[in-house]
């Protein structure tokens, strides 16, 4: 290895870039004989493995230059049309293909959110615990991130309400996961929906509603989201990875009109458009309604999964660990016993035969240091078994 000195200078945002937990977690478990139950990726036995082959083969025999050739920074016109339609039908959203801007995965359209309605020392408001990627994705951006109090609803409306306005100066906005959220699973009420735009909107706070799971729900639909309530002041974020394939990296921002022009000109700078190829493909495999029929069969080979992990969890770790059945999503979340640093019992976790992820980084600020994170989707219900059960005896030396 080269031990020569380096000629290069890191900005100062580059000290704030630090690799995801969850990523180097992933890299342990891939060693044989470890049951994870860290990642949160979606089961590649849900991908519509042939209806992406015959799409692409269609795009390549009917469109082949365009599909590989530049394109227009917002989008293919008719996945955005799609996009605005699919929204109206399935989440009472009326959104004009305008305001769509396909992005590459939703995770850019944190980035380039970030971006523009950030500057060095504002504040902006996040769920309490919250996405690690939208942590990550703002930090660079160097904001001081205030963590709302929550409960299994959400954020406290009155705690939106009192950090919108310190001393006069108004925070950028407040990033919220109304459905299945990651990593607690927990779904916002009707009720606490309502409150929660009602304050932002009495304060003039923007909010940013990231929604990934919407559709992975069990028993019933949430309520419709947050931007169907206050339009102009809600920037919409959506994915097809959670639906279709996480590899083809596509997502979405619904943006009010205001915004969109700042939000375009930021995605040009980043990588001019996202995959016109992928685009392509994605339209024609969801433009006759594939989703329709493909969605419900992820919902219930999901939900035996969260079956298999609710009876575990009873099994061996009632009365000793804290949690709720998740009603959509891919995770639990459970509270460790008073004292337990689930970041320390993770090495001993994954000698034993199993992973998690530690709540820890999930938190913007104060972090509960005994919760951690199990995701059931990619793991068979024999297998969420045997490593519920190592937890517990992990658990149970550690105690």
């Amino acid at each position: 290895m080269n031990s020569m000195p380096s000629p290069f200078t890191l900005a100062r945002r580059a000290a704030l870039m630090n690799p995801s937990i969850i990523r180097e977690i992933l890299k342990v478990t891939e060693q044989p004989g470890i049951v994870s139950l860290a990642g949160g990726l979606p089961s590649a036995d849900t991908f519509p493995v042939q209806a992406v082959r015959e799409a692409t083969e269609k795009v390549l025999r009917e469109h082949p230059r365009e599909a590989l050739q530049y394109a227009a920074s917002e989008g293919f016109a008719p996945l955005r049309e799609w996009v605005a339609a699919h929204l109206a039908t399935q989440h009472d959203m009326r959104v004009h293909a305008g305001q769509v801007l396909i992005t590459t995965g939703s995770q850019q359209g944190l980035d380039i959110a970030a971006k523009v309605l950030i500057d060095a020392g504002s504040r902006v408001l996040v769920e309490t615990p919250t996405y690690l990627g939208a942590l990550q994705a703002f930090a660079p951006y160097e904001p001081r991130v205030v963590a709302m109090a929550s409960d299994h609803e959400g954020p406290l409306p009155s705690a939106l309400s009192a950090a919108a306005d310190v001393a006069g100066e108004r925070a950028r906005f407040a990033y919220l996961l109304p459905n299945f959220q990651n990593p607690t699973g927990h779904v916002y009420t009707e009720a606490r929906r309502a409150a929660l735009v009602n304050a932002a909107r009495t304060a003039g706070l923007p909010l940013i509603e990231d929604n990934p799971y919407g559709d992975l729900w069990y028993d019933q639909a949430p309520p419709p989201p947050l931007a169907t309530r206050w339009p102009e002041g809600v920037l919409y974020l959506g994915s097809f990875s959670k639906v279709l394939s996480p590899g083809l990296r596509l997502g979405y921002v619904v943006a009010p009109h205001a915004l969109y022009p700042k939000l375009l000109q930021a995605k040009q700078a980043a990588d001019l458009h996202t995959s016109i190829f992928n685009q392509r493909i994605v339209y024609e495999v969801v433009r006759n309604g594939l989703l329709d029929t493909h969605v419900p069969t992820i919902r219930a080979r999901y939900k035996v999964q969260r079956d298999a992990m609710q009876a575990a969890l009873e099994k061996h770790l009632s009365g000793v660990v804290q949690w709720q059945r998740p009603v959509g999503g891919m995770f639990f979340w459970l509270e460790l016993p008073a004292g337990i640093d689930a970041m320390a019992l993770l090495p001993k976790a994954v000698a034993a035969g199993m992973a998690f992820v530690p709540g820890e980084p999930f938190f913007a600020e104060a972090p509960l240091r005994n919760t951690l994170r199990l995701s059931f989707v990619t793991v068979a219900a024999a297998q969420i078994e045997t490593g519920v059960a190592a937890l517990a005896k992990v658990l149970k030396e550690a105690g």
